[in-house]
């Protein structure tokens, strides 16, 4: 079946009111239900045409931001057969905001990445969600601290606190290195063999040999730099959800693209930004507790004949049955739709059009039993070679602050990891991982609130320990690098635990050595692919931030991504409706 012989399947009217402008739409919805509803005349051809046409039914997996904004742009545009379905129970995906007393900690996506054309940014803006934001929350650095006011405070694993004019002299330095790693993609610099493509060893190895040419330096602070060259690498691996800075590609870094503007911080929680997305999206749309098993797609009379004699009460079970007021759906292979999904729960649903929002971590994990037919190998070998890892929050609480009233974090820089090459630690020393404790301001909002930071496989090991475990790993931790005894114990711990969530897998996305921009967009290529004709086209297409090629790793480019494959299918439809419409002179 060609892509016109599908899509002419649809009736003028339908495709016509997927088309017009919001006011029109309303009042043309509104006139066609109103005939379906009360004209008892069999004779009436727009209520006749209703009855014998459907809409195209589209089935949305995940209700993160990738999943919400496209559900918003398909209803906006007047597609109205359209089912979310969510495996956990709630929406937000990587948005978690937990309210604590009058503050509300981020255990997910915590800042919105610059203003000017940032779709997130706009969204608080016009809501009023940034309008107690501080001056401190709108961080222009390139690491992004919970405020800029203060000072950071550089310690060491004997309990020294590293003079601020050397932190000052050091991050000069990587700030320098950090930006001719931008130089290979933006300029189409070659990269030599000795990088291994890696940023890290890139950054080890301009910085080290800087810092060992160094003649006003003594042995004992070039050592001192190099401790803190490990420090930074660990932030950077954070900030990129990357085990290490080593797997991260270095010809690829410069890609990322920073929307100009400042990092801001959502007072009232960065769920605000899901609700708002969801809040003009039908509850019975929404379906949570609700996984996938598997996507059946391309339907061939193959297909058909296989499963016409499976259990027919395997593939009749009613949508409508603990299903959060999804609606009932026909047979799937009764209508001739070219997808049925497969739901954990047994149940089957049917469509033309599924927008798949899986992070890429679930997707490297299920991709093999969750398509069938498989992915082709060229998707395949994109999910591969694309990366992502965890990065976790410890949000620590105390009764008072043990810490000055001018700090703004505390780092930790381990003296004796000066030489190592390679940052990786067995499962009993993953607290070495931990980078840093930023502290949470305005106090009046969070108490004296501490939000540590740590990454890789050694945030899989700390998501295994229970709480308990936990604060006292980090209270001796602290203890060992402020030099201060007494400090207590937590008297609350939250933690995030992103790597070990079976409907997750991982933070975000980056671009692994072997990787490139063009394995983001081939991720995101709808199937089948164009130059298949004999198929019906976009019946599965794929969202979420690992397939924007620019904006990988943000909320941004998640919400973006989703915009864009409900523009793709609306744009399929409207120039269906312009061929349908503008007939050739003879």
């Amino acid at each position: 079946m060609c892509m016109c012989q599908f899509l002419l399947q649809l009736s003028q009217t339908e495709v016509f009111s997927l088309l017009l402008p919001q006011t029109s739409l309303k009042r043309s919805l509104d006139g066609m239900q109103s005939c379906e509803i009360s004209s008892d005349s069999t004779d009436d051809p727009l209520s006749s045409g209703l009855r014998i046409h459907r809409q195209p039914r589209i089935v949305v997996i995940g209700a993160g931001l990738a999943g919400l904004s496209a559900t918003k742009v398909l209803l906006e545009n007047g597609f109205r057969d359209v089912t979310v379905l969510e495996a956990s129970d709630h929406i937000g995906g990587r948005v978690q905001s937990v309210q604590h007393g009058r503050a509300t900690l981020e255990l997910g996506a915590t800042w919105i990445h610059g203003a000017c054309g940032n779709p997130v940014y706009h969204l608080a803006e016009d809501n009023g969600l940034l309008e107690h934001t501080t001056g401190g929350e709108m961080n222009v650095e390139r690491i992004s601290l919970y405020t800029t006011n203060g000072v950071a405070h550089y310690q060491t694993n004997n309990g020294k606190r590293i003079p601020k004019d050397l932190v000052e002299e050091f991050s000069d330095l990587y700030n320098e290195v950090y930006e001719l790693t931008q130089e290979f993609f933006q300029n189409g610099k070659p990269v030599c063999a000795e990088s291994q493509n890696s940023v890290g060893v890139f950054t080890r190895d301009v910085v080290c040999k800087r810092i060992m040419l160094d003649p006003d330096d003594c042995e004992s602070t070039k050592k001192l730099k190099l401790s803190m060259l490990q420090q930074y690498l660990k932030v950077e691996s954070c900030e990129s959800s990357s085990p290490s800075m080593d797997e991260v590609s270095l010809s690829e870094f410069g890609e990322w693209t920073e929307i100009p503007g400042a990092h801001y911080v959502i007072p009232k929680g960065f769920m605000k930004i899901v609700e708002l997305l969801a809040r003009d999206i039908p509850s019975k749309t929404i379906c949570l507790s609700k996984p996938v098993r598997c996507i059946h797609w391309n339907y061939s009379a193959q297909h058909q004949e296989v499963n016409a004699g499976s259990d027919d009460t395997r593939l009749d079970n009613n949508h409508n049955e603990n299903n959060h007021g999804c609606q009932p759906h026909e047979h799937p292979l009764s209508l001739g739709h070219p997808i049925c999904v497969e739901c954990e729960d047994e149940e089957w649903i049917t469509a033309d059009h599924v927008i798949v929002t899986t992070s890429l971590g679930a997707l490297k994990e299920n991709h093999e039993t969750m398509f069938s037919p498989s992915l082709p190998r060229d998707k395949v070998f994109a999910i591969e070679k694309l990366g992502i890892s965890t990065t976790d929050k410890i949000f620590l609480e105390y009764e008072e602050p043990f810490w000055s009233p001018e700090c703004n974090s505390i780092h930790f820089v381990w003296e004796d990891e000066a030489q190592l090459e390679h940052l990786a630690y067995p499962e009993e020393l993953w607290y070495k991982k931990i980078c840093s404790f930023d502290v949470l301001h305005p106090p009046e909002r969070y108490g004296y609130m501490l939000s540590g930071w740590i990454c890789g496989q050694e945030a899989l090991y700390m998501e295994r320990c229970d709480d308990e475990t936990v604060a006292e790993i980090c209270t001796e931790l602290l203890r060992r690098f402020t030099g201060n005894p007494d400090i207590p114990k937590p008297r609350r711990i939250l933690r995030s635990s992103w790597g070990s969530n079976p409907y997750i897998r991982g933070s975000y996305s980056f671009t692994r050595v072997g990787s490139s921009g063009a394995d983001c967009e081939r991720l995101a290529m709808p199937l089948p692919y164009a130059n298949c004709t004999k198929a019906p086209p976009l019946q599965v297409l794929f969202a979420g931030e690992a397939t924007h090629r620019k904006y990988y790793s943000t909320a941004h480019g998640a919400l973006m991504s989703g915009q864009r494959e409900a523009t793709r299918l609306t744009e399929m439809y409207r120039d269906l409706h312009r061929a349908q419409t503008i007939k050739p002179n003879i």
